[in-house]
């Protein structure tokens, strides 16, 4: 079974669990949804589901995402200035980098970040049970020459 089966069947398998009907569109969406690597807003999903099976209506897709979500099968990340985003949880841990100008969203992974994260939290009498870093970033500007 490839990556994407396995999260298709995750994800339908939540909404059958919350009685959630899996029409011909919300496969679509599935799929879609499966098949993501970067993070999508809804209206992304939304066109790229209807790309596969016209007929999808956004409201299915806010539908689908919430329940998924609170199914916790797929992550709604909320970015500064931004719409929701969405990706599966059937991922590595990952912090991620906004670009302020483009919008674009990077993730990364560094254990001195995380290793550093757990001691303050351990010298503060704390262990760390969930978190969430997000950088909000620009590309560096060259500097211009001085004439």
């Amino acid at each position: 079974m490839t990556d994407h089966d396995h999260r298709t069947e995750k994800l339908t398998d939540a909404l059958r669990q919350a009685g959630v009907r899996i029409t011909r569109q919300r496969a679509a969406l599935l799929s879609v949804l499966a098949d993501a690597e970067d993070h999508p807003e809804a209206t992304e999903l939304h066109r790229r589901a209807e790309e596969v099976v016209p007929g999808i209506s956004l409201s299915t897709v806010y539908r689908t995402l919430t329940e998924l979500e609170m199914q916790g099968v797929i992550l709604r990340h909320q970015f500064e200035g931004t719409p929701a985003r969405f990706e599966h949880t059937e991922t590595h841990h990952h912090d991620h980098m906004i670009d302020v100008e483009t919008g674009e969203v990077v993730e990364f992974a560094n254990e001195r970040i995380e290793r550093l994260q757990a001691e303050i939290a351990d010298a503060m009498g704390y262990e760390i049970v969930h978190h969430r870093l997000e950088l909000y970033v620009r590309k560096k500007r060259s500097p211009t020459p001085q004439g």
